[in-house]
């Protein structure tokens, strides 16, 4: 399959605004704004992977056509943080006339939440100085480190993790362009591993077609190096049962031969914790455990320790609780 040496996040990226799946709400308006010819300043936000970058980008081919490299530039604000960025580069880009008969250029600045105050603060001079001639479009996971004049300018727009309807629609029109068999369990797998991210549901179909043309549930979370629920679940009632030994060979298995990274495990732990039908007693020290978990691994803590205290806290809890 020829499709494999290309990266398929860029090969099937929408190149349209009515080619997005999900966030249909957000695109109609976003359509409206290239109806009425004109555009305010715009803030993305949202969880990565969901159509943020996809939607500014196909906006700005809708709005200029043709000329829509010359009137949009794209910048990942994480690159370079600082106060000098913006009064450089942005403000380069800013004061320069839109060509091609465009009323504004366009300017992409993503994960803007990574900008200092300082930065931001010089960022919101300029989006006021040349608001005529350039429009922002300001993309960030966390609109709460966005500072409060930034968002005062700004048409917020948020982003909601895409369903597995839409995941599914995508996975199998790029299956059906590239000659691939899903199967309906490696959806629901693949549907599971993404967890609303698009990017992560497409580079896993395109992993697990490099290996095969007939793509199976088990492929995918071999690729992806993901736990299967009923594993996840496993190993929450044996924890919860009382049962320490049997349930740290299951997380043996899991962490240490098939490889499957303890921040990961902890995520899909909280997930099926939280859909599951338990006292809600014993779920809410359940999870405070995994976070205390989550906390420490993040400080730096040894995961081979944390992850078998998280199993004795498990089993303390439940315990506690019968």
């Amino acid at each position: 399959m020829d499709g494999n040496h290309t990266i398929w996040i860029e090969k099937y990226r929408p190149r349209r605004l009515d080619e997005m799946v999900g966030q249909k709400d957000i695109v109609v308006r976003l359509q409206s704004y290239v109806k009425a010819g004109s555009l305010p300043h715009l803030l993305f936000t949202g969880s990565a992977g969901i159509g943020k970058t996809t939607a500014a980008v196909a906006l700005a081919r809708e709005f200029f056509g043709d000329t829509w490299q010359t009137n949009f530039r794209e910048m990942n604000a994480s690159d370079e943080r600082g106060i000098d960025v913006v009064r450089n580069q942005i403000k380069e880009f800013a004061r320069t006339s839109p060509l091609g008969g465009a009323a504004f250029k366009i300017l992409f600045l993503d994960e803007a939440d990574a900008l200092t105050t300082d930065a931001q603060a010089a960022l919101r001079r300029t989006m006021e100085t040349y608001a005529r001639t350039c429009r922002f479009i300001l993309s960030c996971n966390y609109s709460s480190k966005i500072i409060d004049p930034i968002q005062s300018r700004c048409a917020i727009y948020r982003f909601r993790p895409l369903d597995a309807e839409a995941v599914i629609e995508e996975i199998r029109r790029i299956a059906a362009a590239e000659g691939l068999t899903v199967t309906q369990g490696a959806l629901d797998a693949i549907v599971y591993v993404a967890s609303g991210d698009m990017r992560k549901a497409i580079n896993a179909l395109q992993g697990a077609a490099i290996l095969r043309s007939d793509i199976d549930e088990k492929t995918v979370y071999e690729i992806t190096s993901t736990a299967r629920p009923e594993e996840i679940n496993e190993l929450l009632d044996l924890s919860i049962a009382g049962r320490f030994d049997e349930a740290e060979q299951a997380l043996v298995e899991l962490t240490r031969v098939r490889g499957i990274a303890p921040n990961e495990l902890i995520n899909q732990c909280y997930r099926a914790l939280v859909q599951r039908d338990i006292d809600r007693t014993l779920k809410v020290k359940l999870i405070d455990a995994l976070g205390e978990t989550d906390f420490r691994l993040s400080e730096g803590a040894s995961s081979d320790i944390q992850m078998e205290a998280l199993l004795a806290r498990f089993v303390l809890a439940a315990e506690q609780h019968r």
